[in-house]
């Protein structure tokens, strides 16, 4: 599924909701849809904050479910985007507001971050379900 929503704060709920609905199709433990939907919102806000300058433009959110994981890729045409290395101290991470990636990282069990071809970035991360 793909959903694709102006890149604005207040629409990133619509990709919050769109993984409830995937929820009814492959029964998730109420705790990986919070971690999944922390982990969306996360992904959202940091291409929503960093990659239109002007504040224009859209994000597309592409969601994949499979018997053993959801993937879920959030990327959009803006900027672009380098991630704070993992080595980062938590102080630096704070100092910078980038605890974005940190919770993405933690809630994930993949995370890959990477430039769009034609411009933008693309950040795709991976939940392994338990049932």
């Amino acid at each position: 599924m793909r959903l694709t929503i102006p890149a604005k704060a207040e629409y990133i709920m619509l990709g919050r909701l769109a993984l409830t609905s995937l929820a009814r199709v492959q029964e998730l433990a109420d705790e990986e849809l919070s971690d999944l939907k922390l982990a969306l919102t996360e992904a959202c806000t940091n291409a929503v904050r960093h990659a239109y300058a002007d504040g224009d433009g859209v994000v597309e959110i592409d969601y994949r479910l499979y018997p053993d994981r959801i993937v879920v890729e959030v990327s959009d045409s803006g900027g672009g985007f380098s991630p704070p290395e993992t080595s980062e101290s938590e102080e630096d991470l704070l100092t910078e507001g980038g605890l974005g990636i940190a919770i993405i990282r933690a809630l994930a069990d993949e995370l890959e971050i990477g430039d769009r071809p034609g411009g933008g970035s693309t950040l795709r991360f991976v939940k392994r379900l338990s049932g």
